[in-house]
């Protein structure tokens, strides 16, 4: 309300005609006053926050400007590094358990080769195989035994 009055003085004696001299440093005062008075008015504070908070305060960004997210600011800051680091421990974890998965079906590939090659070993080292294989090889010296093995007993 103060401010519309202080317009109509400045639009007023603006645009009022000079005639004297005398007239002009009486408008020069009356001019330099009405600013004395707006720079009173004015202040550089940000006006208090109306106490409803609404879609239209908050998209325009009045909340962002008022005195409670200044004071509270590195409270802020620290709830985004927060949040990034979180982030960047969660992306590091599930990195991690697509290794550990990857590790896991090449453990499993690992232990189906050891146990097919040691299944093939046991075949081809049996006792019924190996004199298969000595029949078909007539020119080895190996043979069957046609007696029994001796016991020993060595006294101690």
């Amino acid at each position: 309300m103060a401010d519309e009055q202080i317009k109509e003085e400045l639009t007023l004696k603006i645009d009022t005609p000079t005639p004297t001299d005398n007239a002009k440093e009486e408008q020069e005062h009356d001019l330099k006053e009405t600013l004395k008075k707006i720079k009173e008015t004015v202040s550089e504070e940000d006006p208090k926050p109306s106490s409803q908070l609404n879609l239209r305060t908050i998209l325009g960004g009045d909340l962002l400007t008022s005195d409670m997210v200044r004071s509270h600011i590195w409270l802020f800051v620290l709830i985004v590094a927060f949040s990034i680091v979180y982030v960047a421990f969660r992306y590091q974890c599930q990195q991690d358990m697509l290794t550990i998965d990857k590790m896991e079906q090449q453990l499993k590939d690992a232990k189906f080769r050891a146990l097919s090659s040691s299944s093939l070993l046991t075949e081809k080292c049996r006792e019924s195989r190996v004199l298969d294989i000595l029949k078909q090889n007539k020119d080895s010296l190996l043979h069957q035994a046609d007696q029994p093995p001796y016991i020993i007993e060595v006294p101690e």
